[in-house]
């Protein structure tokens, strides 16, 4: 309970700091903590194991001057005096809090005793216990097995350390013999190490072979015991009397202990260690009774309250077993006036003086715990606490809570209104909690408002303002992959956040745990949204959760990635229920690696064919595992089967034994049986060889069988083959046949064949049609008529007519194809005003007949094609020639042409027509208007009208003039010129003036304006030019260079140095210098000053010379 500041009024005294118990040793300091607050400010006093303990009052202590705390420092004297039980208290004008019961044990220092030294002599493979024997202390320590060389002896299977610290060997090896097993007692809150003395274990070899024995339990001994746990972590063993919590135990020691974490009542029950070999095994077990110090269940709270009011204290406690639950008041026990039912202390029509410090205890034979609870009985006037005009900012479909904490007693009353809303207890969505403030369940947009807080019965309000965003939403979630291993998966996750908040923060997860991008591991690539997995492994399946978090809300959504892979193949082939056309095959599936079998291959291979190799033979749903094979007679299988899912095939399993299947007479003939006659006088009669498999059984052949259709009778002819054609000859021309073919073994025949029509082969025909006649339809296009011929003549099947006619050149031949029934053809596309000649034959199958008489024929005259070009010349601005070839096809007597045209650019434009009415010339002129753009038809005409034009479009050339928008590159000693020639502009001829700066002025070569480039050399490097162009008199372009290099004078300059004069001059001067010196050395050498050095030279010459 809280007062606020505002209010200075008394307080009673609450405990801040509570004392904790301490097992210590004489060299220990210790200290008792108690430290409270109140107004006035609370006194302390201590009670210990029941009678007050004035801790001021030993030299021994110094106790804090602002608090009950009082310590003892480490000293070497005894300190048993100090031990017990002890609880602080500490009061002022309101009341009395009691403190938790805190313990002081006191130990002495552990000691080593005097002991004998132990050595142990065992046979090979018998079990020996090395005992420990620690001080004894109310403080565990902690113990280690180590060598004189303090190094650990190391545990296995065979050697472990008991929890009473002694060391187990369940049989001993001769390498276990030694003299320094030192058991090494740490006692940590002591500070202090305890070293026993040496055991000496010797290890002799057994006189026979080491004999295994049954196992033997070393600790603990018998077969049950009992221990009483608290809720704590103990040892136990494996459970008897039900089901053992995997994620709550564990094992350790080499599963020699079973260890509990959090054990609670359920742990209460009977767990067996068993120890098994090849000779035997042996139990032991254990019974677990599981109780608790009591704890609470509910607290009392400390609260205000008006005069008048009724007071419940509830305080409940449980523990194994029941605690008592008793209160007390300012630690006295309460009058017959306050009534206690089941925990709950009721105080009706409570007044000013019932305000106290009340205290309520659970006690059961494990301990005791006790908790303060305070009630103040006061009238104060009502605060809002909370400030006033706070924001609240909260996600769509989250929990808004807008606090309007309040103060006063009695407890003040609050109401809300919202701006828009009103009253809000009619809304569903909204309630008001007991501390005032108010609830907004699934918020909306609608709900962003102000909000006002009104303490009932006053005009104390505060205001609140409500703003609520958009939720997160993740708008594409991660997809369930289904991917192999080794392939990359990529995991988006795009989401949509309202754009007031900052950027989210994107986590993702697998199973529940975090990933993160490490840069010294390429495993996870992760980019804003995307989770990338270059390389997918084992490990890597699971469920993968993208988190979008910000400072209001979170969206998440999952996706998964299972590793899927090929299926493995079928085992166990087997053939059961084998017959003559039969066998049923079964198999077991493989592992489908995550992705369901969708249907099994069932293949074949031919054991006694040349060419081996496996063939499918049926397919089958993946639900199956076994299938009836229907199979051919006369043939030798094995079998083999492979399992399909989405990934792929599976590798093929084991194939099965060899299967015969016994031989039978043919179920089918051959098909195609049909008449390939192509000589005459010959019926040639084949058909589709049939396919080895379907020879069931030796001997096969076919049975040929013919007979004429008019006039045989119904006997056959008859011959057996062993594959087709089959040839009969001497059967005339185009005769009819009954024909079929019969498939046979020597198991007999095949079913009867159903027989067909044959005709044997065909010749040319003997005749040309007759009464051949045409008839003209227009200039391209006649009618051919003729009569039809005696079908004997044609011996064969009359196919068709063919219509031959050209034009009287070779290479002019035309023909067109009719069928058998048709005597006319119409024939198109023909040349006007030509001479042709036309014949007609009869063809069969065989070939062509002979033709017709040839017949002649003159097609009228018609229109002329378009003449074969068409060009255009202009003169001037206003005038325009055409000039034209004849057509190729004047298809008549040409008489003249027609022109036509008219203005391109101008809507509306009149076409204007000239007729030249002489067919000889061929060009004309016009005068046209210099602006527009013209589009000219030209045709040529005869006696039957006007033929197709030829077309093209121009417009007359315009006088040119030089180019006045030219672009310049300069070099040294030229200048580059470039344009662009105008359109339509006729070429003009013209010169480039080029000045140097004081020189005179100079011209190009003529220049045509059709060019577009030119380059103007012999200029000066370094120079400045002024170019321009003049045209009739008139200058239409100038402007200024400078060429690039150096200038004038320079070039004169670097010329005079290179000049072979000049070289040679400087070379005579720089001669004559070195010759100066060399006099004036010899001149100084004669002065006898250097004589000694002149001598050394000549010595070391002497020495070098020397033979």
């Amino acid at each position: 309970m809280d007062m606020p500041p505002s209010y200075n009024v008394k307080s009673p005294p609450v405990i801040t700091a509570q004392p904790e118990s301490v097992t210590t040793f004489s060299a220990d300091d210790i200290t008792l903590t108690c430290e409270a607050i109140g107004n006035p400010p609370p006194t302390f006093r201590w009670v210990k194991d029941g009678v007050e303990f004035d801790p001021s009052k030993d030299p021994e202590l110094s106790v804090s001057r602002d608090s009950g705390t009082f310590s003892l420092a480490a000293k070497d004297g005894p300190i048993h005096q100090y031990q017990g039980r002890y609880n602080c208290y500490t009061s002022n004008d309101l009341g009395t809090a009691v403190s938790n019961e805190a313990r002081i044990v006191t130990e002495n220092t552990p000691t080593l005793q005097k002991e004998k030294k132990v050595s142990k002599k065992v046979e090979e493979g018998e079990s020996v216990v090395l005992p420990c024997n620690p001080p004894n202390s109310t403080v565990a320590p902690v113990i280690h097995w180590m060598d004189k060389k303090l190094r650990h002896i190391q545990q296995n299977d065979r050697v472990i350390q008991g929890r009473d610290g002694n060391l187990y060997f369940s049989h001993v090896a001769l390498a276990d013999s030694r003299d320094d097993y030192t058991c090494n007692t740490q006692f940590p809150s002591a500070r202090i190490i305890v070293l026993k003395e040496p055991i000496k274990l010797a290890v002799v070899p057994s006189n026979s072979v080491v004999r295994n024995r049954r196992p033997q339990m070393m600790r603990p001994t018998g077969s049950h015991s009992s221990y009483l746990v608290l809720i704590k972590p103990a040892p136990t063993w494996i459970r008897k009397d039900g089901v053992l919590s995997e994620s709550r135990t564990s094992k350790d020691s080499y599963d020699r202990v079973l260890r509990f974490k959090n054990i609670s009542e359920s742990d209460s029950g009977e767990y067996q260690c068993t120890a098994t070999n090849l000779q035997g095994m042996i139990t032991h077990t254990y019974s677990v009774t599981v109780e608790a110090a009591p704890y609470w269940i509910k607290k009392p709270k400390s609260q205000l309250y008006a005069p008048g009011d009724t007071v419940k204290l509830e305080c409940k406690a449980d523990g194994i077993p029941s605690p008592e639950v008793t209160w007390s008041i300012n630690d006295i026990d309460p009058d017959l006036r306050r009534s206690l039912k089941h925990g709950v202390l009721t105080l009706k029509n409570v007044e000013l003086s019932d305000t106290a410090v009340y205290q309520c205890k659970a006690v059961n034979k494990h301990g005791s715990i006790l908790i303060n609870a305070y009630v103040y009985v006061i009238e104060l006037p009502p605060q809002i606490l909370t400030e006033d005009g706070l924001m609240y900012s909260v996600a769509e479909g989250q929990t808004a809570e807008l606090a309007c904490e309040t103060f006063g007693s009695p407890q003040p009353n609050v109401t809300w209104e919202g701006e828009t809303w009103g009253a809000l207890e009619a809304n569903p969505r909204m309630s008001q909690l007991p501390d005032g403030s108010l609830q907004i369940s699934n918020p909306s947009l609608n709900d962003s408002s102000q909000y006002t807080c009104t303490v009932s019965n006053s005009k104390i309000t505060i205001t609140a303002e409500l703003d609520v965003l958009n939720k997160t939403v993740i708008v594409k979630p991660p997809l369930a992959l289904r991917i192999q291993r080794g392939k990359p998966a990529t995991l988006t996750c795009e989401y949509q956040v309202d754009s007031r908040q900052d950027t989210p923060q994107v986590q993702w997860r697998k199973n529940r745990q975090k990933l993160t991008e490490s840069s010294d591991s390429d495993k996870y690539m992760i980019d804003e949204s995307t989770l990338i997995i270059p390389d997918v492994e084992e490990e890597d399946e699971g469920i993968y959760t993208c988190e979008v978090i910000t400072t209001l809300d979170m969206a998440e959504a999952s996706g998964s990635i299972t590793i899927v892979d090929r299926p493995d193949s079928p085992t166990q082939i087997q053939m059961t229920e084998p017959k003559d056309r039969s066998v049923t095959l079964s198999w077991t599936p493989g592992d489908d690696h995550n992705s369901p079998v969708l249907e099994y291959l069932i293949e074949f291979e031919e054991t006694e064919y040349e060419r081996k190799e496996w063939e499918e033979l049926s397919r089958m749903p993946g639900n199956n595992q076994r299938t009836t094979l229907s199979l051919k007679p006369f043939l030798s299988y094995r079998f083999r089967v492979i399992a399909i899912n989405d990934i792929g095939k599976s590798d093929p399993s084991m194939y099965t034994d060899v299967f015969s299947t016994p031989a039978a007479p043919p179920d089918s003939n051959p098909e195609g049986v049909r008449s390939d006659s192509i000589d005459p006088d010959n019926l040639v009669i084949t058909w589709k060889e049939m396919d080895r498999r379907s020879f069931n059984g030796p001997g096969f052949s076919y049975i040929v069988m013919w007979r004429k259709v008019l006039g045989s009778g119904p006997s056959w002819n008859t011959k057996l083959m062993t594959s087709p054609p089959f040839t009969v000859t001497d059967v005339g021309n185009f005769s009819a046949f009954d024909i079929k073919v019969q498939a046979v073994n020597e198991m007999g025949n095949g079913p009867e064949p159903k027989s067909t029509i044959g005709y044997s082969g065909e010749d040319y025909p003997l005749e040309a049609p007759m009464d051949v006649g045409v008839a003209l339809i227009n200039s391209t296009a006649i009618v051919v008529t003729w009569a039809p011929i005696n079908r004997e003549t044609a011996r064969g099947r009359l196919q068709g007519y063919k219509v031959i006619y050209c034009t009287g050149k070779p290479s002019n031949i035309s023909f067109v194809m009719t069928d058998s029934n048709e005597e006319r053809k119409v024939l198109g596309d023909l040349q006007p005003y030509s001479h042709y000649a036309l014949s007609v034959s009869v063809f069969n199958n065989k070939g062509e007949g002979p033709q017709s008489d040839p017949l002649t024929f003159h097609t009228p005259e018609g229109v002329p094609g378009p003449p074969s070009s068409l060009l255009l010349d202009s003169p001037s601005e206003t005038e325009m020639t055409l000039h034209w070839t004849p057509p190729t096809q004047p298809n008549g007597v040409l008489k003249g042409y027609m022109l036509k045209y008219q203005q391109v650019d101008k809507e509306d434009s009149p076409m204007q027509m000239i007729e030249i009415s002489d067919h000889v010339v061929s060009h004309f002129s016009l005068k046209l208007d210099p602006h527009s753009r013209y589009r000219f038809y030209l045709q040529g005409y005869t006696a039957k009208g006007e033929g197709l034009p030829i077309i093209t479009e121009g417009a007359t050339t315009l006088d040119g003039v030089p180019p006045s928008n030219i672009s310049l590159s300069t070099g040294e000693t030229s200048v580059n010129l470039t344009w662009v020639s105008k359109e339509r502009q006729r070429n003009v001829g013209f010169f480039i003036h080029y000045l140097k700066k004081d020189g005179t002025w100079k011209r190009s070569e003529r220049v045509n304006s059709s060019q577009s480039f030119y380059t103007l050399q012999g200029l000066q490097s370094g120079s400045e030019y002024r170019l321009k162009i003049d045209f009739k008199n008139k200058t239409l372009w100038e402007d200024e260079i400078q060429t690039a290099g150096a200038s004038n004078h320079k070039t004169i300059s670097q010329g005079f140095v290179t000049e072979s004069w000049f070289i040679g001059l400087i070379s005579a001067l720089v001669l004559l210098l070195l010759v100066l010196l060399i006099l004036c050395f010899i001149k100084r050498s004669k002065g006898g000053k250097y004589s000694g050095i002149r001598t050394t030279v000549t010595h070391h010459s002497n020495l070098f010379n020397h033979p």
